[in-house]
């Protein structure tokens, strides 16, 4: 920078702390050029007077160097943006007055623009400044429909921050914008309904009516983005003044309907569907319906809404350019939850056929053939096979697979004997720590059991050895499968589970005979409990296997 240029240390604090006196001192009245010297950032004496609020510094600047109200810092700020940033309104009305009577062929302070394209009315708002706003608006209020590279006007970021007042005040004015730029961020109504503010929407949807039809340059309309925020109150509003918002559909083919559903806003879906219950019937580019998207979207609240509100029943079970109904795309994509609900939905037609000749069911069972299934899709596959048995008796099906489980991959099998192998290990730890604390105790002089002639003691030892050693041996058939053939390993691993289950049985066994050996002298109810609990639980085992079939 051009130390020629370079602002006194004296005049920077002059004016930051507002010293008429001091600024008096350094000016010389024959060579005001002191005042054009600026800061590091190119703020001048009036920037900085503007910025801290000093009335009689700026006011004295001002008369000495009138062109400063133009002059611009490092960001494009003149001193009437740094006022409207900083809310000094008796600040920014002085500079107006000073404003007011600029030369017609020299951009007015109103007007010029910092590097953000923001004329000093946009900054106001954007800093909730409410009253500068209003004090500027008087003074020129075009400049409420000026475009900053945001390509978003002073009446855009009003209405989005709320600022009612502001709002009111430029709607007020008989103004109409030359043609409707259509930019990404839409429409002054478009702003207010992501505000949420109903007062302000009101009053757009008042004084500006022509702003309902307009769209973003995606297409959407304010519904669209009322719909996506989840706005209640902004929708019911919205379609109290117009119900065809709803049934316009974006670029993409979606209406605000498909949207709420894609961003879970069932708030939303609830007030379109009561308004204009026949918009479900509206499909996007790709044929979907509202209940394909929620299937798609993966959020089982949304179509659980959908259920409830959406009529007729047929739209479950349409299907889209590619032939599938929700129900299909939800077998397809994995949405368990989704296919869930639908099942337990009887208006869904589960016998339909993709244009592959698929049902849902075949479709999770040849997923499950090239092992991209889990768990909660295997329950899936039992719930779709059991309702196909039951509601398609009439119907051509594709044949049911035969493949049973699929085969075991690598990852698959180690997992497996890892499991197995931890609980041989603690079947076996637990047998062998049991040898050594017989139940009752030891006869200290003679080192013999204290219970082992009775009958439940010798049980106890007999099941105790029976489970340690069957857990030793599918330890070492666990071992030697990580280095078999395929058909060995697969050998190895079924009587390991068979073993187990055996292991496991025995074990149970022992801790039935070994407490009733200990507490049955003293507590017989508690010793029969304890052997009524134990039996019972193999009984649950297989209650619970037989519900999951």
């Amino acid at each position: 920078m051009d130390t020629d240029r370079r602002m006194d240390p004296a005049l920077y604090k002059a004016a930051t702390q507002g010293k008429v006196e001091l600024l008096m001192r350094l000016v010389d009245p024959r060579d005001r050029s002191v005042l054009g010297s600026t800061t590091p950032q190119l703020n001048t004496a009036l920037h900085l007077a503007a910025l801290h609020g000093h009335l009689d510094f700026a006011g004295e600047v001002l008369y000495m160097k009138k062109e400063l109200l133009v002059s611009q810092n490092g960001d494009g700020d003149t001193p009437l943006h740094l006022a409207a940033k900083a809310g000094g309104v008796e600040m920014a009305k002085l500079l107006l007055m000073h404003a007011v009577g600029w030369p017609h062929d020299r951009e007015s302070p109103l007007i010029v623009a910092n590097k953000a394209g923001n004329n000093a009315l946009h900054e106001a708002v954007w800093n909730h400044n409410a009253d500068v706003a209003v004090a500027l608006l008087d003074a020129d209020p075009s400049r409420a429909y000026d475009l900053n590279k945001r390509m978003e006007t002073p009446l855009h970021t009003a209405a989005r921050e709320g600022l009612v007042h502001v709002v009111a005040a430029i709607v007020e004015n008989p103004w109409e914008p030359e043609d409707p730029c259509v930019s990404i961020i839409g429409t002054p109504l478009h702003q207010a309904t992501l505000g949420a503010s109903l007062t302000i929407v009101e009053t757009l949807l008042k004084k500006r009516p022509e702003l309902t039809d307009q769209t973003d340059s995606e297409g959407n309309n304010a519904l669209h983005y009322a719909a996506q925020k989840d706005h209640e109150r902004v929708v019911e509003l919205l379609l109290n003044n117009t119900t065809k918002l709803a049934y316009n559909a974006n670029r993409e083919g979606m209406s605000p309907l498909h949207v709420a559903v894609h961003y879970g806003s069932t708030n939303a879906i609830k007030v379109m569907l009561r308004h204009c219950p026949d918009v479900a019937e509206m499909v996007d580019g790709h044929g979907r319906n509202a209940f394909h998207a929620s299937v798609i979207s993966g959020k089982a609240n949304v179509l659980q809404c959908l259920l409830r509100h959406a009529r007729p029943g047929e739209l479950l079970n349409r299907t889209d350019t590619s032939g599938d109904t929700p129900l299909h795309l939800a077998a397809k994509r994995s949405r368990v939850e989704c296919a869930l609900l639908l099942l337990d939905d009887r208006r869904v037609d589960i016998c339909v056929r993709d244009c592959d000749g698929h049902t849902a069911r075949s479709l999770v069972e040849m997923k499950l053939h090239s092992g991209e299934t889990d768990t909660y899709e295997m329950h899936l596959l039992k719930k779709l096979q059991q309702q196909e048995c039951k509601r398609c008796r009439k119907h051509q099906l594709p044949p049911v697979s035969s493949g049973g489980r699929r085969g075991l991959n690598d990852k698959d099998f180690d997992s497996v004997v890892d499991a197995y192998f931890l609980a041989a290990t603690l079947i076996a730890t637990v047998t062998f720590a049991a040898t050594f604390t017989m139940p009752g105790g030891y006869d200290q002089t003679q080192g013999i059991p204290l219970h082992g002639r009775s009958a439940a003691f010798k049980v106890f030892v007999l099941s105790n050895t029976v489970a340690m050693c069957i857990s030793i041996v599918v330890i070492f058939l666990l071992i030697w499968a990580r280095q078999e053939s395929v058909q060995l390993r697969l050998h190895n691993l079924m009587w390991s589970q068979r073993l187990t289950i055996i292991a496991c049985l025995t074990l149970l066994l022992s801790l039935m005979t070994a407490v009733y050996v200990t507490i049955a002298p003293i507590a017989p109810w508690l010793a029969y409990t304890v052997i009524a609990i134990g039996t019972s639980t193999p009984a649950l085992f297989f209650f619970i296997s037989w519900l999951g079939g």
